[in-house]
Formats: C-alpha cells, sequence, structure tokens
C-alpha cells in the first residue's frame, strides 16, 4: 500500500499519466534531450559517476517511471537493476519495454526493502516533486536502504525555492540536494558533484554521488 500524500496522489493519479504520456520516449530519444538541454548524455554522466562500481552491484533506482534510466545502466553492462515508483500505469509500460529489470509499486517515504539492501540507490528528477514535510522521510528511506553509495540528478537552487509547475503551486522545489543529505546523515561524504545550466536558461541541475563510510 503506498503512503498517499498530496503529491503522491496527483502523481499516482491522472496528472502522473499525462506526464507519462507527454515524456515517453525511447533511450536513445532521452539521449538526444540530455545532449539538448544540458550539453552530454545521460551515458557520458554515468560513465563519469560509476567508473570503478562493479557491474553486479545491486542498484534500485526511486521513481523509476518507465525506466529509462535503468535501460541506459543495462546497457553499460549493470545486471541487477531495480525500479519502484507510485504510478503503476508507468509500471506496467516500463515492464513491457525491458527484460530483467524488477519493477514495484512502492514509495520513497517507504521502500519495501531491507537496511543495506541494495549497493547504491539513486534518483533522478524525483526528490524535487517531494514536498517539505516529506523530503526527510524520503531521504532517511534512501538512505537505509544504501549499503555504500546514494546517486542523485535533480533540479538545484542554493536554497530551497518552490517552482509554480504546471498550474500548480506544492509539487516542485529545488533544492541542493547534495547538502541536504550531508546535513541529514554524518556518515555521508560527497564522493562527487558536477552541476549544468540548462542550455538557453538559468536554471540549474546537479548530479551527485555520497558515500557511506
Amino acid at each position: 500500500m503506498v503512503e498517499m500524500t498530496e503529491q503522491i496522489k496527483k502523481w499516482a493519479g491522472q496528472f502522473g499519466q499525462d506526464y507519462t504520456d507527454r515524456n515517453e520516449t525511447s533511450l536513445e530519444g532521452m539521449e538526444i534531450q540530455s545532449r539538448k538541454d544540458i550539453g552530454v548524455t545521460r551515458a557520458d554522466l554515468n560513465e563519469h559517476f560509476l567508473r570503478g562500481i562493479d557491474q553486479s552491484a545491486r542498484i534500485l533506482e526511486v521513481g523509476c517511471n518507465i525506466g529509462n534510466q535503468l535501460l541506459c545502466l543495462q546497457k553499460m553492462g549493470f545486471n541487477n537493476l531495480w525500479g519502484v515508483d507510485v504510478q503503476d500505469y508507468a509500471l506496467k509500460l516500463a515492464r513491457g519495454r525491458s527484460e530483467g529489470i524488477r519493477f514495484t509499486l512502492a514509495s520513497a517515504l517507504d521502500l519495501p526493502f531491507g537496511n543495506d539492501y541494495f549497493d547504491l540507490v539513486f534518483t533522478s528528477g524525483v526528490l524535487i516533486h517531494i514536498g517539505p514535510l516529506e523530503i526527510a522521510q524520503a531521504m532517511a528511506e534512501i538512505h537505509r536502504c544504501s549499503r555504500r553509495y546514494i546517486w542523485g540528478s535533480e533540479h538545484y537552487a542554493d536554497e530551497d525555492t518552490e517552482i509554480f509547475y504546471r498550474g500548480h503551486w506544492d509539487l516542485l522545489w529545488n533544492r541542493d540536494f547534495a547538502q541536504l543529505y550531508l546535513d541529514q546523515f554524518s556518515d555521508l561524504s560527497l564522493v562527487d558533484e558536477v552541476r549544468f545550466l540548462y542550455q538557453g536558461t538559468d536554471d540549474k541541475n546537479t548530479m551527485f554521488l555520497l558515500e557511506k563510510g
């Protein structure tokens, strides 16, 4: 049973399905869009951040939608991949376009896995949609389930900034997510972080890798 905050209700329902339909694309289409947006492909970023991580590492994506990020990792040779999402519609699409990846209906606020179950847990454009009252809980669940690494790709702002998103408030916040993790958990250290400007805008994205130790 997925815990239903107001944000999760939106993403699990028609609003989320419309997002999935609007953004559904192939892995190749995702890479073209990434190069257009930030000047580099997701595969290139993955190579940079995941170098040295064994391809048999158990990896979980929280908020996987239709699974493109996991397909990108699978194409790189990673073979122990899992994904969770609150939207059953997106998961059905994900299952239909992939083999060998395990998908589960679940929320970042209550991950159905044991402590330290994964070698690496990551999000991509998901933490931005978790409200200020729940973000610490989501990060705690990600931290709990990761044995070693936490990896993220999210919109960035120096200070918490709420964004008016498709006619709604209370659905999107840009933050310094790496620093939020570091402030919340004393056992985490920053391995690497790269920030990008979206081309033609002042909007920033951050990709970061944190390690438990």
